[in-house]
């Protein structure tokens, strides 16, 4: 019997409230407490208390055949604590089944494990105590923020106890293996490894609702379908995703709930798959082969890389500026100082800064209390410098310890400008370079390329000619292309391909050679 493994993110950051420069050293409250409640509230009402009834109704009908597991960062806890504590106990009353496995992270869903093996410990352990302390369970599998790892942060998992971690199926690490099996770190073979099945996971968590999909609608029939046409010697498929998939990314009138609601008892009557929780495939799989990440891997973006959240001058100053305070701020005796500090590593600061050219705008704006990266990195600068000085004034270290950092604090103002700017025209020959007149160019680098240049490039090409060349396309690649059709253009895209009976390669490679000539003059 194969398995299916659910595996659900529940995440909210802390929103830092609109800093200015002249409250740096006045005002040390950084916390936008009236949008976090708000936000919190919207989520739980349309998310995650209907979800969790779902899910509680699912194993009562179903018993110990249905099982999902979860992980929910720590400050998401405080949050539900702090605004709404009917989210804990409804959580508390899926523990109670024994039917689902909740997972720990880091308690401020931090890069941490990118900085400091310290810093990252100490935010595993006191994520693993809350876990244990709220739901009655300790935590035996290990999911990064981000689904962020690497051999050397395999090691450090594995220092901590823990055998069995959760990240993304990258191709580019993958190869041509599968993500459908329990694999282990080539470092170190204690540590096993459950990979995301991203096309499966992205079908449900992005693509449910896009009725541009060539899939839509995604009916929990054609789903089973795809997962009995998997090769019968494949022994696990991984569907990870946020929890905000049901009823927040997908609102209620897509049909999120009613197709999950379906599809355990379609899945058991249509496949040969059961559900398990991560700790369970880990106890009856045995791996296949080790898995070798030299270089951090995520599943952000086609990349799946770190660069969604440090990747540009503006992210690493902020992040490199934050963890030269660890030291300092570990010496100081006030709590809030404390607390500060974790809610300042929060990812989604950095998230929110990413420029990037090359990827999915609308998952990088979502949730984003920012007009722009270079708004997100002036607030958040404004924050750290008041941080600097408060901690400075609390540390216990001498105050010629601090004169690096004081210094930083005094000119502030301007790094933080002179860094926007540089960002900026970075980004922007960037862009320009890598499409840029005599480079080899090929029509399938429009899987790397952003929505907003898609949108313009579009603009240039007939839609007669790009029928004739996605008549011959990937999957991929016709997912990526037609969401970014205009309403007037999908109808002419579709009553076009209606008419298309038989397509000529030379067709074929004319259009394309065209289309390649569009790119490089964008």
């Amino acid at each position: 019997m194969r398995s299916i493994c659910f595996y659900f993110q529940v995440h909210q950051p802390y929103r830092l409230r609109t800093y200015r420069f002249f409250d740096i050293g006045n005002k040390h409250n950084y916390l936008d407490d009236y949008t976090n409640k708000m936000i919190l509230k919207r989520v739980a009402e349309k998310s995650y208390l209907p979800m969790n009834q779902i899910l509680l109704d699912l194993i009562i009908e179903h018993g110990s055949n249905f099982k999902v597991s979860f992980s929910i960062s720590g400050i998401a806890l405080d949050q539900f604590e702090t605004y709404h504590p009917e989210i804990i106990n409804s959580f508390k009353k899926l523990a109670e089944t024994g039917n689902v496995e909740f997972l720990t992270e880091t308690y401020a869903h931090s890069l941490a494990s990118l900085k400091s093996k310290d810093e990252f410990t100490r935010q595993v352990q006191m994520h693993a105590e809350k876990t244990e302390r709220l739901f009655g369970q300790k935590p035996v599998t290990f999911r990064n923020t981000e689904l962020i790892y690497s051999d050397e942060i395999g090691s450090m998992v594995a220092d901590m106890g823990y055998k069995l971690m959760l990240t993304e199926g990258a191709k580019h690490i993958l190869g041509w293996r599968s993500p459908n099996y329990l694999y282990h770190s080539a470092k170190n073979p204690e540590l096993n490894l459950l990979l995301k099945n991203f096309r499966l996971s992205d079908d449900i968590a992005f693509r449910f609702s896009e009725q541009s999909w060539k899939d839509w609608p995604l009916t929990t029939d054609k789903f089973t379908n795809w997962l009995s046409n998997i090769k019968p010697e494949e022994e696990v498929v991984n569907l990870f995703m946020d929890y905000e998939t049901f009823g927040e990314h997908q609102w209620v009138e897509t049909g999120i709930f009613d197709f999950m609601k379906a599809l355990p008892g379609d899945v058991f009557s249509n496949t040969n798959f059961k559900f398990a929780t991560p700790k369970e495939i880990g106890s009856k799989l045995k791996p296949v082969s080790a898995l070798s990440v030299p270089t951090p891997i995520s599943w952000a973006d086609e990349e799946r890389d770190l660069t969604a959240w440090l990747g540009n001058d503006m992210q690493d100053e902020a992040f490199d500026k934050l963890y030269q305070l660890e030291d300092k701020v570990k010496t100081c005796n006030d709590p809030q100082i404390l607390n500060d500090w974790l809610y300042l590593q929060t990812s989604d600061h950095f998230y929110y800064m990413c420029t990037k050219w090359f990827s999915d705008g609308d998952v990088h704006s979502y949730f984003n209390p920012y007009g722009t990266p270079y708004d997100a990195f002036i607030n958040y600068m404004n924050v750290l410098s008041d941080f600097i000085i408060r901690v400075e004034n609390n540390s216990k270290t001498t105050k010629d310890d601090f004169s690096g950092l004081k210094e930083a604090v005094s000119n502030i103002a301007g790094k933080v400008e002179n860094v926007a700017r540089k960002t900026a025209r970075a980004t922007s020959q960037k862009a320009k370079s890598t499409f840029e007149k005599g480079s080899k160019i090929k029509f399938e680098d429009i899987k790397e390329m952003s929505d907003t240049m898609i949108k313009k490039l579009l603009k240039e090409i007939k839609i007669e000619e790009l029928t004739v060349v996605l008549k011959d396309a990937e999957k991929e690649l016709t997912d990526k292309v037609l969401p970014n059709l205009s309403k007037r253009a999908k109808k002419k895209y579709e009553d076009f391909e209606q008419e298309l009976k038989k397509v000529n390669i030379s067709d074929i490679k004319k259009y394309k050679k065209k289309i390649e000539d569009k790119i490089k003059n964008l």
